[in-house]
């Protein structure tokens, strides 16, 4: 797996290529101090994964990620921010990010994350996710969205989140976060129930 890293102090570059320069299956092809320079490289370079800061000089990783997505579609590098900062998770997500990873995790819990992320998963830090989760439960007793209605109705179709994704021109991040927004206005866990939910609410007609 070749990852590049972006991170505006080469201190932690110094330490992220010390956790995974270490592991056979883990090649650090190279190294961005700032938003615009990751994209750069990127394009240059072809990572499979890019560990991506979020607050950097210049573009900003969230512009970077956005950035990523617009130039190569779902054929770029999966990215998986790594921050200090528990914050900016809903607008990392909904660029494009495919993970989420605070910098005080453990090194093999970084290593776990990587390699989970370059699988396909979404990864978030349990404060992460916690914070999500109650973002999400601000919104739950309000309608569904628009565009919420459009993806569900595509899920109960038997779209993935990858197909959903391209019949309505957008991120497969941004479809799993109008997920989670379903989820937690329908008050349900997961793809099936809400679909079920749905229907018993006569919301899918």
């Amino acid at each position: 797996m070749r990852v590049l890293i972006a991170d505006d102090h080469p201190i932690v570059r110094d330490g992220l290529r010390a956790a995974l320069g270490g592991e056979p299956d883990l090649e650090i092809v190279g190294e961005a101090g700032d938003g615009a320079a990751a994209v750069r490289l990127a394009a240059e370079l072809r990572p499979d994964l890019v560990l991506m800061d979020l607050r950097m000089p210049g573009m900003d990783g969230v512009t970077a990620i956005r950035e990523l997505r617009a130039r190569t579609g779902g054929d770029g590098p999966r990215v998986l921010v790594l921050t200090t900062f528990d914050t900016d998770v809903l607008p990392a997500l909904e660029a494009g990010a495919s993970g989420y990873l605070l910098k005080d995790a453990p090194p093999a819990e970084l290593v776990r994350a990587v390699r989970a992320t370059h699988r396909g998963e979404t990864v978030l830090a349990p404060a992460v996710a916690g914070r999500l989760a109650d973002n999400l439960r601000r919104p739950a007793r309000g309608a569904l969205s628009k565009r919420e209605l459009e993806v569900l109705r595509l899920v109960a179709a038997g779209a993935t989140n990858r197909e959903a994704a391209a019949r309505l021109f957008i991120s497969e991040a941004s479809v799993k976060t109008h997920l989670l927004h379903v989820y937690a206005k329908l008050d349900v866990r997961d793809r099936a129930a809400a679909v079920g939910e749905a229907y018993r609410r006569g919301l899918l007609g």
